[in-house]
């Protein structure tokens, strides 16, 4: 039975940013999702006035399995040839389904490839409330099959793809690793998922969530509890995402739904992964559990927690320290996939 409350215990570094947090406004749901998807552009904007001479970006339209044509974005590192063929790294932004524009992963993606050496390619999926489960699973794989038959046009490697995201985007990166490697999503033979970088993800539906509880010393320890009332993501939050998807009678099997729930069996099949974790978050849980896992049962694993800081704390820049590490595991995870690296067999986790 696993015990990880050790890592949500508040440090002290963001104690101190928490004083400064103005006190949150109540808004409706469509004055939250502009003031935030507002924040999250003038943000990307600020950072790019550094970063735009470093990459090359074009926009691209992928038709989807309904007809709708998805916005999507390409960044390669400028001081590559642009037709030097790279890796292949999916973004899948975060924001619970609800938040997230095109734009606003320009930074992140941008810092990507220059990085890293790869071509980014940013997916604007559908949102809630607008659109249900399952449409931004169909975007995401959607895109994937998009990005394999049209790799030469982002002069990108369709053997070297690596799926990730951020929360509900790491959500999406799992299940669509999961639904190819179970063949219920077709892609070119010469195509291959070979790693995948999971950052504080989400990957358990809230009403599917008894087998996490069940994997945990005590429910006083779960970080459904401990960090109920966190900061940025507290589980009343969680829940609103979730119920947003309208997945009408969620089954704890569906594992597009759930890839938290994938078998031993069927994770020994799972490339590389990179899991980057926030301690002071309700979703920790469910990551730790899912890296131990993988690393149990054979996959090359690389578990980083990110001790007492709360869930989307990245958006604090230069006030946490941590910050710089999460740039850090996001750009290893990818190189280090790239290695084909061996398992190790142990769950082991790193701490920042």
């Amino acid at each position: 039975m696993c015990d990880f409350s050790e890592y949500g215990v508040p440090s002290e570094e963001w104690l101190r940013v928490q004083t400064s947090l103005p006190e949150s406004k109540e808004k409706s749901l469509d004055e939250l999702k502009r003031a935030t998807n507002l924040a999250r552009e003038a943000t990307a904007q600020r950072d790019m006035q550094e970063l735009s001479a470093q990459v090359l970006m074009h926009d691209y339209s992928v038709a989807t399995r309904d007809g709708y044509q998805l916005e999507a974005r390409s960044y390669r590192p400028s001081v590559v040839s642009p037709t030097e063929i790279l890796p292949i790294y999916m973004h899948f932004h975060g924001g619970g389904f609800l938040f997230g524009t095109l734009s606003s992963e320009d930074a992140i993606c941008s810092r990507l490839a220059i990085n890293v050496q790869a071509v980014i390619f940013n997916v604007n999926y559908r949102h809630t409330p607008e659109y249900a489960y399952p449409t931004a699973w169909n975007d995401a794989e959607d895109s994937l099959v998009w990005v394999c038959e049209n790799a030469s046009k982002i002069h990108g490697n369709p053997a070297k793809i690596l799926a990730g995201g951020i929360s509900a985007g790491a959500w999406l990166a799992a299940s669509v690793t999961q639904v190819v490697l179970r063949s219920e999503l077709l892609i070119p033979p010469t195509a291959e998922i070979i790693g995948q970088v999971l950052m504080i993800p989400c990957l358990v539906y809230s009403e599917c969530y008894d087998s996490q509880i069940r994997q945990i010393k005590d429910r006083s320890v779960s970080s459904y509890l401990q960090n109920a009332n966190a900061p940025i993501l507290n589980l009343q939050r969680k829940r609103l995402f979730n119920d947003l998807l309208k997945a009408v009678n969620p089954d704890p099997q569906d594992k597009r739904l759930n890839p938290g729930h994938i078998s031993r069996e069927e994770a020994r099949y799972l490339p590389p992964t990179t899991l980057g974790i926030a301690g002071y978050d309700p979703l920790r849980d469910e990551g730790l559990l899912y890296g131990k896992l993988l690393a149990e049962n054979g996959v090359p694993t690389s578990v980083n927690v990110f001790k007492g800081v709360p869930h989307g704390f990245r958006r604090f820049g230069d006030k946490l320290s941590v910050c710089k590490r999460w740039d850090e595991v996001m750009e290893q995870g990818i190189r280090w996939a790239l290695t084909n690296p061996s398992a190790s067999g142990r769950f082991v986790i790193n701490t920042y």
